[in-house]
């Protein structure tokens, strides 16, 4: 029998009016939502037909950031969001159990977040602010790498990188079940667990601990939706039924086109990217394979409603207790879409699937349920780009984010702002917020990596019209997939089926899609960022697998 953890709820929580107390620190609160696996079109305000008003009210209310980018997958991405370093300085070098026989054993490659780095969450707890976590880690199984080791105060954390949403049924072969830290100490899921509804309860359950302390806080929301296995609530399943019957290439065009009304791309500029592989163009399924797919995509669409139901009640809580005028809210997603997952991969055998799950029609979407997105919505969910989660080209890095802060972006509220951006930044504004310091090469005795992201403070402010200066380099790279992004420039090399493996380079603000490969034409500013990727590899420690 599972242990059933009493949530510690005020009336306030469930509609009940609060005696307001004057805060005494009028440092801004800082909320950090993530999604897991959120395409770049996939919510309302970036041009999806997914209903989710409560992140577009967010970005009607504040600026959507149309060139932000993160890390190919969610590991990397977690750890340069909280420790301010690259991933390959963090230890996230590549995902855990992935490393190569050369990497094995190398520094940036631990597989969990190291202590060569101090989070961000260190420094806030020193700056006096309350630090609280709640959802996906997926940085270290041990007490020692867990969220309360990295100064969280309160969290409530799934170990690995998925689970299923409404148990504790593991994600891979590697594993009998997921696992759970709450405050560091291994625990259990209450009986009626819902990952989203769940973390969403212990975040404010968190924050209502101390509101009236006059402290400010640090909350980091990590949602485990829409990362599959696709599950969601009964109320939830049909209420896309039908929607995606003509298939995903429509809907492809359906988000190209949104995109075109929205203003965040040319009309008639871009063709969807082509099918993975071409024989699997929906017109070549059977009836029942399309039924099939049809469903998967209306359960990812209802997990995205769900979770955005979710946030809308975080946000009304803010409200009552009167924090919500002085709360940083920044949204955004850990990576691109899942075009693969189960079946496709040592981790996740179909064997595996069909001995351990039943994905039966009628259980699709339920409890011991185990679908996934796949390559062909994927490429709708990043839309217009090329690819998804795991590669360095767009549809893998570039991500819908959002930040909404109350008295800021006069003039610019609503507007899609395409100053580049990355998730590196992100601890840097923090502190900036907080008005505290990164402590230099020392933490507590120890050597620690520098935060290596822009404060994007002035620009919110609006004391300055750009993030980055046009000379600014960033790089990424993940299972040999490379990218680095100089100015309007970036250089990229695929290897495997979906790449030639030959550096390829693009102007991206001209060719968002990665469509017109000009490293032939251009081979003077290809040698110029194939130096840059050369410096980037040797600062970051960067070990190519063989």
């Amino acid at each position: 029998m599972k242990k059933f953890l009493m949530l510690a709820l005020t009336p306030l929580l469930i509609g009940g009016c609060s005696d307001q107390t004057e805060k005494t620190d009028e440092r801004p609160n800082i909320l950090l939502i993530v999604a897991d696996d959120l395409g770049y079109s996939d919510i309302g305000a970036f041009g999806s037909e997914i209903s989710t008003p409560n992140l577009d009210k967010l970005a009607a209310e504040g600026v959507k950031l149309s060139n932000f980018y993160a890390a190919a997958a969610c590991s990397p991405t977690r750890s340069m969001l909280l420790s301010g370093a690259d991933s390959h300085v963090a230890g996230m070098g590549t995902m855990y159990n992935d490393q190569a026989e050369n990497q094995i054993g190398q520094p940036g490659y631990e597989g969990y977040m190291n202590h060569n780095v101090v989070t961000v969450s260190s420094l806030l707890k020193d700056a006096g602010y309350h630090t609280y976590m709640t959802g996906k880690w997926h940085l270290g199984y041990e007490e020692d790498q867990s969220p309360a080791a990295r100064d969280f105060e309160r969290s409530f954390a799934i170990l690995q990188g998925g689970g299923g949403h409404f148990d504790d049924a593991a994600m891979t072969v590697d594993h009998d079940t997921s696992w759970y830290r709450e405050d560091g100490v291994m625990t259990e899921l209450p009986d009626d667990f819902f990952s989203s509804r769940f973390y969403t309860d212990k975040m404010m359950e968190y924050i209502s601990a101390d509101k009236d302390d006059g402290k400010p806080f640090f909350a980091y929301l990590a949602y485990t939706a829409p990362h599959w296995p696709l599950q969601a609530p009964d109320e939830y399943l049909d209420k896309y039924k039908g929607r995606y019957d003509a298939g995903y290439d429509n809907l492809a065009q359906e988000r190209l086109k949104s995109l075109e009304k929205i203003g965040l791309i040319d009309e008639g500029h871009i063709a969807p990217d082509p099918a993975y592989p071409p024989e699997e163009n929906w017109e070549n399924l059977s009836d029942e394979q399309k039924r099939i797919d049809a469903r998967e995509m209306e359960i990812f669409a209802a997990m995205v409603d769900n979770m955005d139901y979710h946030i809308g009640r975080i946000i009304d809580y803010l409200e009552k207790t009167g924090e919500r005028d002085n709360t940083v809210i920044i949204f955004m997603s850990d990576n691109g879409a899942q075009g693969f997952g189960p079946g496709m991969a040592r981790a996740f055998p179909q064997e595996w699937i069909d001995e351990n799950f039943d994905n039966s029609f009628e259980n699709m979407g339920r409890i011991n349920s185990y679908i996934y997105l796949g390559p062909h919505w994927a490429r709708a969910s990043t839309a217009p780009m090329r690819m998804f989660k795991g590669f360095s080209s767009e549809g893998g890095i570039k991500v819908p984010a959002i930040i909404n802060y109350p008295g800021k972006f006069e003039g610019r509220k609503g507007e899609f702002l395409d100053q580049f951006a990355t998730v590196l930044d992100l601890p840097v504004t923090f502190l900036d917020l907080a008005k505290h310091e990164h402590p230099g090469p020392e933490y507590n005795g120890r050597s620690v990596a520098p935060y290596i992201g822009t404060s994007m403070l002035p620009f919110i402010n609006g004391e300055a019209e750009e993030i980055h200066a046009s000379d600014d380099v960033v790089g990424w790279e993940l299972n040999n997939r490379i990218a680095i992004r100089k100015g309007d420039w970036k250089l990229i090399r695929i290897p495997g089926r979906f790449g030639s493996g030959d550096w390829e380079l693009y102007n991206i603000p001209a060719d968002p899609a990665e469509r017109n490969d000009l490293s032939k034409v251009n081979v003077t500013k290809l040698n110029e960022l194939i130096a840059e990727w050369e410096k980037y590899a040797a600062d970051n420690g960067v070990i190519l697998a063989p």
